[in-house]
């Protein structure tokens, strides 16, 4: 079954500790603006083979989410696992490329070489700036009355774990499985206007998953020999009326002729509309959005397309910055 407290934590850094022994977990000790302290226990090491985690950090990290992230009380909000809110999902929420995500080991002799460095590098910075605000992703346990943190000592104990993508797995995990619940890190540093987002996944996981239990999906073709075609451009916020005046444009990169019968283009709440016809080799296609189908929000919104099997073939995401200017094209 899924996460059982799933939700994201609005905090401050106040201190850490390196992740060491059988399972390791870096360890964060954080507070929120009444001064309960929680801790952060984020996984460097896989109990399954291979060990070591992929990880991804985007240190300019634009999303939609920010903006509803930075009107969240802090302390722990619960998060219901389902799109068009808060909910991180690494496939269907348009994160980041995961094809991106890279290995690293726990701990090796030499600096600014393993998962526990890399992270003591950006919870450091953000235990430095007094201005850093934290937003862990993942699920809650606690509070436990009467037991002490076995890391920093508070009373009671209490915190936030599964800091990592929490679908795709089998054998002993697979019960943790679950759409709209990954787990992440993201650190705002208000007064210049940057959000770092880091991104955990084991490397025994699958990024091609159930759309409703999260569960592995083996028997179809990987993303690289799907992503022929991607997407370039949308014009959110057309001049006027946006009803009808919408549209995406699509490329195909590959030197084939690719049949769209049965894709389909969806937003952020997984309407989806539609595709038919062919796109030719290196050519564009601008497919205008029916009034009645998927919707654009000025606010920020992300784009996905889907093939005939409804699996992710690409996927942006634009903020409202991106939209303001009326009539203007979005480039991806």
């Amino acid at each position: 079954m899924p996460l059982k407290n799933y939700g994201v934590l609005k905090c401050q850094a106040v201190d850490r500790q390196m992740g060491e022994g059988p399972s390791p977990h870096y360890q964060v000790l954080v507070t929120d603006d009444k001064n309960n302290k929680y801790r952060i226990a984020i996984n460097v090491k896989s109990k399954q083979s291979p060990s070591e985690l992929l990880y991804f950090v985007d240190e300019n990290f634009s999303h939609p989410i920010t903006k509803e992230l930075e009107e969240l009380d802090f302390g722990f909000n619960v998060l219901p696992s389902k799109p068009g809110g808060v909910a991180l999902d690494y496939i269907r929420g348009n994160l980041f490329d995961p094809t991106q995500m890279k290995p690293l080991p726990y701990n090796v002799p030499g600096p600014d070489n393993d998962l526990n460095e890399l992270l003591e590098l950006y919870i450091g910075r953000a235990i430095a700036s007094p201005e850093a605000v934290l937003y862990p992703f993942g699920e809650r346990w606690g509070p436990e009355a009467g037991v002490k943190d076995k890391y920093f000592g508070f009373l009671p104990g209490n915190g936030i774990h599964d800091i990592h993508f929490n679908q795709g797995s089998v054998g002993q995990f697979q019960k943790d499985n679950g759409v709209w619940q990954d787990g992440g890190l993201l650190i705002h540093y208000p007064a210049r206007n940057q959000w770092v987002g880091i991104f955990l996944a084991f490397q025994s996981q699958s990024f091609h998953t159930d759309d409703k239990t999260g569960n592995r999906i083996d028997d179809i073709t990987p993303i690289a020999a799907t992503a022929a075609v991607r997407i370039i451009a949308a014009l959110v916020n057309p001049a006027g009326d946006d009803v009808g005046k919408e549209t995406v444009t699509l490329i195909n990169t590959s030197p084939d002729q690719v049949d769209l019968s049965g894709w389909a283009i969806a937003d952020r709440l997984k309407r989806k509309q539609p595709l038919s016809g062919t796109i030719n080799p290196g050519e564009a296609l601008k497919v205008p959005l029916d009034q009645d189908g998927i919707q654009l929000d000025n606010n920020g919104g992300i784009i996905t397309l889907l093939d005939r099997q409804g699996i992710k073939v690409d996927g942006v995401s634009y903020t409202k910055g991106d939209s303001r200017k009326q009539g203007w094209t979005i480039v991806f």
